[in-house]
């Protein structure tokens, strides 16, 4: 039994390290084009858009809690069920969002490019994680939201617009790889879908007969 568990570990051992050699080009090449992007947004930007990129990236963590209470409040006057219940989602998308971001944050612990890189001067220091973007996670938990309980071309296109200029904003700043930027886009689209699906998992199952929703 000891002699198995000890071929099963050097199998294991050999498996990583024939995986590391195959992915090693890969993860330098990702690595380069991190650089070149960063260079090409951050080091050769138009500084005089510091000033707005900087006010565009504050506003998302306002306009994201703003959203559900506004749900909530036009709900109860409306008298609408709906709203009420968009509001309870938004808020549960964006606790998900939150708990994903900084769970992941805190478990990579990836430096920001300015503290690996000293020749970065971003717009501002920030001392927390580098990947993912909460800011960035948090304008895509927002879009994707809204998009699914509005599904509507008018909600969609300037949701992801602003979004994508959130994220844009992060690397204009030099706070963030842009690799941390698509990372945090993932993790906000994705928060907000699951989120989406459990809500409509939950409707569907309480809707149910007690006996039926035992057997699920």
């Amino acid at each position: 039994m000891e002699k198995d568990s000890t071929t099963t570990t050097k199998l294991v051992r050999r498996f990583r390290v024939i995986l590391l050699v195959l992915l090693l080009p890969q993860l330098c090449a990702g690595q380069n084009l991190d650089m070149q992007l960063l260079n090409s947004w951050h080091v050769h930007r138009n500084t005089s858009l510091d000033g707005t990129m900087n006010v565009l990236g504050a506003t998302i963590y306002p306009v994201a809690a703003a959203i559900p209470v506004a749900q909530f409040i036009y709900g109860l006057a409306k008298d609408d069920p709906k709203s009420i219940e968009n509001s309870l989602q938004t808020a549960a998308t964006l606790v998900v969002t939150a708990a994903s971001t900084y769970g992941l944050k805190y478990i990579i612990r990836r430096e920001r490019p300015y503290v690996t890189h000293p020749e970065y001067k971003p717009y501002e220091y920030d001392g927390s994680p580098s990947f993912p973007s909460g800011h960035t996670s948090f304008a895509f938990a927002t879009a994707t939201n809204l998009s699914l309980e509005y599904p509507r071309w008018y909600v969609i296109v300037p949701s992801y617009l602003y979004a994508g200029a959130i994220g844009y904003s992060r690397i204009h700043l030099g706070a963030h790889y842009p690799s941390d930027v698509l990372a945090g886009a993932i993790v906000g689209a994705a928060s907000a879908y699951v989120t989406y699906k459990g809500k409509q998992w939950l409707k569907g199952h309480w809707k149910k007969k007690p006996q039926e929703r035992l057997l699920d």
